[in-house]
């Protein structure tokens, strides 16, 4: 199993890159953010933003949802908290700092949860997709987009170099599908209904997983 990042590499990363996030992030991340939001816009209703950050998806939702954002930076929220008082974006009901990890909101209260580029950054990825599954509707999808790492040839080679020179930044690019794959096969409140790469040179995975009838399990 991949190891997993400290909560505060994570937190100090983000706080460093608040001021230049949107710039620098936002045309890197545009068409996998793109196809997040969609996929979400198509479920609709309340959903829910992992990892929210600065609020740079905001333009890609509209009035046929609701926005509830969450983050742990901040920094960042300082940003989205900005952009919110601006009045270009009246879907976007709150965003609040806090650990995804351990979420407060009631179970089954939301259609939709959306991580965008968060999964391979968080410190328990498996206990944040059992707290996305947690707190969506029973029916409702868990959408992710991620680069997930190349578990084979040369580009899986220089993605492990790569892990050991950037996790200080708070990154992990050699996460694996097959982790995500494992998360959905060990529990049943959730089930894989599509993964595919995201166009247009499939940089980026967009893996969807729907919430199960089946009541959870303490």
């Amino acid at each position: 199993m991949t190891s997993d990042l400290e909560k505060n590499v994570v937190e100090t990363a983000y706080a460093r890159w608040a001021p230049i996030y949107d710039a620098v992030c936002g045309p890197v991340m545009v068409m996998g953010r793109r196809a997040a939001a969609e996929a979400a816009r198509a479920v609709g209703g309340k959903i829910l933003e992992v990892g929210v950050g600065t609020g740079l998806s905001f333009d890609d939702y509209d009035a046929s949802t609701e926005i509830t954002g969450i983050d742990m930076s901040a920094p960042m929220l300082e940003k989205a908290r900005a952009k919110m008082a601006s009045g270009r974006y009246p879907w976007v009901k709150d965003v609040v700092q806090m650990d995804a990890h351990h979420m407060t909101f009631p179970d089954a209260v939301f259609d939709c949860v959306v991580a965008q580029f968060v999964i391979t950054l968080v410190a328990n990825p498996e206990q944040v997709l059992s707290e996305c599954a947690r707190v969506v509707k029973p029916g409702g999808k868990i959408i992710l987009v991620n680069h997930l790492y190349s578990e084979v040839g040369m580009a899986a080679a220089v993605e492990r170099w790569a892990a050991k020179r950037t996790r200080k930044l708070g990154l992990r690019p050699e996460f694996p599908f097959a982790r995500l794959q494992a998360w959905a096969d060990s529990n049943d409140t959730a089930q894989l209904i599509e993964r595919r790469k995201v166009a247009p040179f499939g940089v980026y995975t967009l893996v969807c997983f729907q919430r199960t009838d089946t009541a959870l399990v303490a």
